[in-house]
C-alpha cells in the first residue's frame, strides 16, 4: 500500500518490523478490567535489583515520541540521580483514545530510542491511573524502591482531579506513600504556575512530594500534536523528534522544510 503521508509511512515501517505482531498481541493480552499489570519489553543494564534504589517512570502516550519527552527524561535522570528510568506506555489512558500511531508502533519507536540509553527500560501497562501503576510496579521491583513519576503540568492537574477517584484523599495518600512526582514546565505553565497549583488548600498537603524540572522554552512548547500535523503535511520534523524516529523513516535533513525520504 502506498503511504499517503509521512505518518502513514512511519506506521508502515513499524508494521513491517519483526516485533510489531508480538507487541500487538501484548497489548491485546493486557486486560484493564483485571488487576493492574506492567510488562517490561526492554530492561536497563544493569537493572534495579536491590532495595531502596530510585526508579524514574515516564508514562506517556508517545504519539509520537518527541525531543521534549527525551529531554525531560534525560534531564531528570541526571538531576535526580535515578538508578533506572522506565518509559511506560499504558493500554488504557484515562483521557485519550487511540488515534495517530497504533500502540504497537508507539512501543517500537520508544524502544528504538531507549536502545541507546543504558539506564532505560521500556514497558507497557494495563492501567492508566497512577495508583494502579504503583500497584503493578510493586509486584516487579524490589521492596522499598523509590518511584519517581515524571510528568508534565497538564498531567499534574489530572492527578488531582477528583473525578478520577472514589475516595480522593485516601487514594492519593496511597499513591504518595510510595511515589514522588517530578513535574516539567510546559508552554502554558512555568515553575511558578506549578508551585501555585500545589499551594491550593485542598492539595497543599501533597506539595512536599512534588518537585519541578525546568525545561528550556524550545522544549516546553513542543508537542506530539505538532509532529503529527507536520507528518501529515510531509514537512520536516527533524527539530522535534529524536534521531531514532528519523532513522525509522529514513529521513534526510533538508533546508526547504520538506522531509526527504531515502
Amino acid at each position: 500500500m502506498m503511504a499517503n503521508s509521512l505518518l502513514d509511512l512511519l506506521i508502515q515501517k513499524c508494521e513491517s518490523h519483526p516485533d510489531y505482531g508480538r507487541y500487538t498481541e501484548l497489548f491485546n493480552r493486557l486486560d484493564p478490567s483485571a488487576p493492574p499489570q506492567i510488562e517490561l519489553v526492554q530492561r536497563a543494564a544493569p537493572p534495579i535489583l536491590m532495595r531502596g534504589k530510585k526508579l524514574g517512570i515516564f508514562s506517556g502516550s508517545f504519539n509520537p515520541l518527541t525531543l521534549a519527552h527525551t529531554q525531560m527524561v534525560e534531564d531528570t535522570v541526571a538531576k535526580y540521580e535515578l538508578d533506572e528510568l522506565l518509559l511506560l506506555l499504558a493500554k488504557a489512558n484515562v483521557d485519550k483514545s487511540v488515534f495517530g500511531l497504533p500502540l504497537a508502533a508507539r512501543l517500537l519507536t520508544v524502544r528504538k530510542y531507549a536502545e541507546s540509553q543504558q539506564a532505560f527500560s521500556v514497558g507497557v501497562s494495563s492501567h492508566g491511573r497512577y495508583i494502579d501503576k504503583v500497584v503493578a510496579l510493586k509486584s516487579i521491583f524490589p521492596p522499598d524502591t523509590e518511584f519517581h513519576f515524571i510528568v508534565g503540568y497538564d498531567t499534574l492537574v489530572r492527578i488531582f482531579d477528583t473525578k478520577y477517584y472514589t475516595d480522593f484523599h485516601a487514594e492519593l495518600q496511597e499513591v504518595f506513600a510510595s511515589a514522588r512526582f517530578i513535574v516539567a514546565n510546559r508552554a502554558e505553565a512555568d515553575i511558578q504556575t506549578i508551585a501555585s497549583f500545589m499551594a491550593q488548600s485542598n492539595i497543599r498537603q501533597y506539595a512536599a512530594y512534588v518537585s519541578s524540572l525546568l525545561l528550556p522554552d524550545v522544549y516546553a512548547y513542543m508537542s506530539s500534536t505538532e509532529v503529527r500535523e507536520l507528518l501529515a503535511r510531509g514537512e520536516a520534523i527533524e527539530h522535534l523528534v529524536p534521531p531514532s524516529i528519523l532513522t525509522m523513516l529514513d529521513v534526510c535533513p533538508s533546508n526547504n522544510k520538506k522531509a526527504h525520504i531515502g
